[in-house]
């Protein structure tokens, strides 16, 4: 059986929103589990991201239908840093899927953004590449670019942290 990871997507964006704690979906040759856990956290001012883990589980003996567990978990707050307590007032630019984050629209192209560039709401600051379709990162609000955290080419995680901005 073919996986849409676009459903799927939408699919956790959806249960992510709602008071389900567990989804369940099988057919003959695919078994889904989704299973959602919040944690309280009571620092103010802290952005919580909830990061699914999917994980495919199968046997050699007679293996039964793929199993993907998908659990969310809200990112529990480190103790914060001096850098932390400066550059609170940031932004995140997180990436919204699984794929490759290209910093450039083609390889002999420059960049998007640099650190230092300052740019405004909507302008496009990189690219995902998920399921051979690139998918342009806008920034959300106008302000500097201060951290790129991830390297070109390099695979991202759903709410990773791709690079941070310095509003105003």
């Amino acid at each position: 059986m073919s996986i849409n990871f676009q459903e799927l997507r939408d699919l956790l964006g959806a249960i992510s929103k709602t008071d389900i704690s567990e989804l369940i979906l099988k057919n003959d040759d695919f078994e889904l589990t989704v299973r959602k856990e919040a944690k309280l956290i009571s620092v103010p001012q802290v952005t919580a991201v909830s990061t699914p883990v999917v994980e495919t589980i199968n046997t050699p003996a007679t293996p039964p239908p793929p199993v993907a567990t998908v659990t969310m978990t809200e990112a529990t707050p480190e103790a914060p840093s001096a850098s932390a307590v400066d550059d609170k007032k940031w932004v995140d630019i997180t990436s919204p899927m699984v794929g490759t984050f290209y910093s450039a629209p083609a390889p002999d192209e420059d960049p998007f953004v640099s650190v230092g560039d300052r740019i405004n709401k909507g302008d496009t600051v990189c690219i995902i590449e998920a399921m051979k379709l690139m998918n342009e990162i806008e920034g959300e609000v106008s302000g500097q670019i201060m951290e790129i955290s991830v390297e070109n080419g390099e695979p991202v995680e759903f709410g990773q942290v791709l690079m941070r901005v310095n509003p105003g």
